[in-house]
């Protein structure tokens, strides 16, 4: 598998090619330099030592050799600093095309993903991919120029060091790669640990009043502490790998190494060979092997690297639905068609099972069912969330939706669902998203319609109070109101209300409703209600029973037919007479 992730791997950082060989290059250049260095030393030691010269005659020789250290480290300074720079602008690429890619996919496919298990593929599982940019791939030019140059240098100068050093060069990368079907394997399982132990976390957290109440939170803690455990063990793990991999190379280096150094000491004795190409490859040797160390070093951080990218690979190869690209049409009003719709999850039964009706512009209509009936994922087609797989939504008789761009379809539409999503931040900001140049006249007007703006300004900071994730801090009718005052904001053509008043009070439910209501006006408006009081409200309701559409038609002609309607609301009355009974 690592054999083809890091073709992908290399195309990513193409995207950043100048920077990358820019890098490489400022590397190379760095690293040859340490040949020139070692011919410097070697003239002055040979000179000074066998040839008797001063201070004076190797002086130049010394400050040539002062300034390619200079020289040497600001090339590796500003090899660094691209490469890093380099990794930073691949880092922000795959970010934005992982979080682009989820959004194209859309909220349902999103929904049977793990929320945690996708952040940390966002966060950290990006993150694993700046050493191999930054480190592994510069190092990778490294170990193919420089024991190049320095072979090229030795074999002239001494062809028995020559041949010692390209023998055991080769074994430290067949025996990294050796090594490294063994790492893969346990770098793969190290971040399968760390996904889980980010998804169970995340659980706890958001499940912490849950657990407290069943006095659960020991047990989660013990849990949480044995998975911590487990990827604890699957990091040693690794880590001996990785050990092992820098003891081979160190054990093949030190013996190349001494005997180079052994030969050349008998050769010396014995005058078979002069001090200076001697002393040369000596210098050299250690060097030659440098860049196989540091390729030993970074490579663990391939392996990592490698294990994060199947992940993040596998979310960017998810499949995506063709999306259309005509434009909504400029009528005033919306009036939806929808024809032998046909949907199911997963290949499982029909959610949807030929199901017909209309929606007539600028009406309230209402849909009511038993659960199950398929009152929701109609909502999410019409939503453009999920494509039938057989029949057709029909925008004014003629359009269909499937051809529309999505983004074109949902700046003519807002949607308010049961628990309506407010961010982390102000609630000025929360109500911008319904339209994110609106001053601050249009907020309180927005607001003012939602029935939101007295509690608003009481607060202290009013618009500007921050707020805290999912609208904490705030009662459930207050913010689904302030979803109400966002969707005015939008000023949509089409509103989609999602059980909008479950789970109120009754006070606050009267002052939604009546929000709903002005909101309605001039729009089309398709509401799911459970509370058929609701659903009196409407000028028509669709009744829907096992992915059909059971009958259609008014409040009061559905209540005189004695159909499934007229029974739904005879049992939610005798329901409300036990429990009144019971009180």
């Amino acid at each position: 598998m690592s054999t083809r992730i890091d073709p992908r791997l290399m195309a990513e950082g193409r995207r950043t090619r100048g920077a990358l060989y820019l890098s490489i290059g400022l590397g190379v250049v760095a690293a040859l330099l340490v040949i020139v260095q070692a011919v410097l030393l070697a003239r002055v030691v040979n000179g000074v030592v066998f040839k008797g010269q001063t201070l004076g005659v190797v002086a130049p020789l010394l400050w040539g050799l002062a300034g390619l250290f200079l020289l040497r480290a600001g090339l590796t300074y500003a090899s660094e600093v691209v490469a890093f720079r380099a990794a930073g602008a691949i880092k922000t690429y795959l970010r934005q095309e992982l979080l682009g890619h989820i959004l194209r996919r859309g909220p349902v496919p999103a929904a049977g993903e793990n929320s945690a298990d996708l952040a940390s593929t966002m966060i950290e599982g990006v993150e694993a991919l700046e050493p191999y940019f930054s480190r592994y791939v510069p190092q990778m030019a490294l170990v193919v120029a420089v024991p190049l140059a320095i072979l090229a240098l030795v074999f002239p100068l001494d062809w028995i060091s020559g041949l010692i050093l390209l023998v055991t060069g080769p074994l430290i990368p067949v025996f990294m790669v050796f090594v490294g079907y063994r790492a893969e394997a346990i770098n793969q399982r190290q971040w399968q640990k760390l996904l889980l132990m980010s998804s169970h976390f995340l659980d706890v957290l958001q499940g912490i009043t849950t657990l407290k109440l069943f006095g659960r939170a020991r047990d989660e803690i013990e849990i949480v502490a044995r998975i911590s455990d487990d990827y604890r063990k699957t990091t040693m793990a690794g880590v001996r790998i990785a050990f092992l991999t820098s003891a081979a190379l160190e054990f093949f280096s030190s013996l190349a190494i001494a005997l180079v150094a052994v030969i050349f000491g008998v050769r010396l004795l014995h005058g078979h060979i002069n001090f200076f190409p001697a002393f040369l490859v000596l210098l050299l040797a250690p060097e030659y092997f440098v860049p196989l160390r540091g390729l030993s070093t970074y490579y663990h951080a391939r392996m990592t690297a490698i294990a994060a990218a199947r992940r993040i690979f596998e979310v960017l190869d998810a499949p995506v639905a063709t999306a259309g690209t005509q434009v909504m049409p400029g009528a005033a009003g919306l009036e939806i068609c929808c024809e032998s719709l046909r949907f199911s999850y997963s290949g499982g039964e029909n959610v949807l099972d030929g199901l017909s009706c209309v929606f007539p512009a600028g009406k309230i209509t209402a849909l009511v069912g038993p659960s199950g009936a398929g009152k929701t994922t109609l909502a999410r087609v019409l939503l453009g969330f999920v494509r039938p797989e057989q029949g057709t939504v029909r925008i004014n008789g003629t359009v269909d939706l499937a051809s529309l761009a999505p983004e074109a379809w949902w700046e003519s539409l807002a949607w308010v669902p049961q628990t309506p999503r407010l961010f982390h931040g102000s609630i000025a900001a929360n109500l911008r998203l319904g339209r994110a140049q609106a001053g601050l006249d249009e907020l309180r007007e927005a607001a003012r319609k939602a029935r939101a703006l007295e509690f608003i300004e009481a607060l202290p900071q009013g618009f500007e109070t921050v707020i805290g994730d999912l609208g904490q801090g705030l009662s459930g009718g207050q913010v689904q109101r302030i979803a109400l005052a966002r969707a005015f904001l939008k000023d949509p053509k089409l509103l989609i209300l999602d059980e909008a008043t479950a789970n109120l009070d009754m006070e606050s439910e009267a002052l939604v409703l009546d929000a709903i209501l002005d909101l309605a006006v001039g729009r089309t408006v398709i509401m799911i209600a459970h509370r058929l009081a609701m659903a009196e409200r409407a000028d028509q309701i669709v009744v829907l029973q096992a992915g059909r559409v059971a009958e259609c038609g008014t409040p009061a002609a559905l209540r005189d037919s004695g159909g499934l309607y007229a029974a739904m609301r005879s049992a939610g009355r005798e329901e409300a007479e036990d429990l009144s009974c019971a009180i």
